[in-house]
């Protein structure tokens, strides 16, 4: 009798998505092409008939590469470009943070939610001006086109100090990896760098007050605003046209 795991050894060879392919196929118009941020790359219809696949694969890609940050729809306008250099996520991954992100933002909300309180009943001036340090920092990063992430962790890690809960500050350092992930996915979404800030001085103004409520209340206004972000929106289909 043959081996038993002698067929299993020769299976057919996964295929990458189409969709995958487009994506690539893309970058590398993109750096040949020497495209610039602002520019509109080709229409799917055109795109489709380059590439001789299906506009449902075109627009897998374009919205693939709309959640990460590297292009934007513009209704009616077609695609335009928001970054230069792209190194687009591989959709294992993309797949996996969008079925844990939802756990992430609700944990994040219990959590930051009441740090901020606390942090409001708890603050000194030093981390009031650790605070101030942050949003100057963010200020300024954004002024430079920076997304501002890191200053965003250290506003955020600000206010876990000033709540003085060292169970809280365990649990925060915990989650810090996939915190940090939810952050990058709502900065990347276009305009919320500014709405960001503007989000995180109301919730220092509120601290400075001594206003628990108050500083809840916007705590989780800005989380439920990190929650709101196109891979939540993102519906890749099971199988692509061949």
């Amino acid at each position: 009798m043959g081996n038993p795991d002698e067929g299993q050894s020769l299976r057919p060879l996964p295929r990458p998505k189409l969709y995958e392919q487009v994506v690539e196929r893309l970058r590398e118009y993109v750096r040949t092409n020497g495209l610039h941020v602002g520019d509109r790359l080709p229409a799917e219809r055109d795109l489709a008939g380059r590439l001789g696949v299906s506009r449902t694969s075109i627009r897998q890609a374009v919205v693939a590469l709309e959640v990460q940050g590297l292009v934007e729809v513009r209704h009616g306008g077609g695609i335009f470009l928001l970054r230069e250099h792209w190194s687009p996520e591989p959709f294992a991954r993309m797949l996996d943070r969008r079925r844990r992100l939802p756990d992430v933002l609700e944990a994040r909300d219990a959590l930051e939610t009441k740090t901020a309180a606390l942090a409001a009943q708890r603050r000194t001036e030093a981390d009031l001006a650790e605070l101030d340090a942050a949003l100057e920092d963010m200020a300024l990063a954004i002024k430079n086109g920076d997304l501002g992430e890191r200053a965003d962790r250290r506003f955020h890690g600000a206010i876990t100090k000033a709540a003085g809960n060292p169970l809280i500050t365990d649990a925060m350092a915990r989650l810090s990896e996939r915190i940090a992930e939810s952050r990058t996915e709502s900065l990347r979404q276009p305009g919320r760098p500014e709405q960001s800030l503007a989000q995180h001085r109301a919730i220092a103004e509120a601290i400075r007050r001594g206003d628990p409520d108050a500083a809840a209340a916007a705590m989780h206004t800005h989380v439920s605003s990190v929650g709101r972000v196109k891979l939540l929106e993102w519906t890749p289909t099971d199988g692509e046209e061949p």
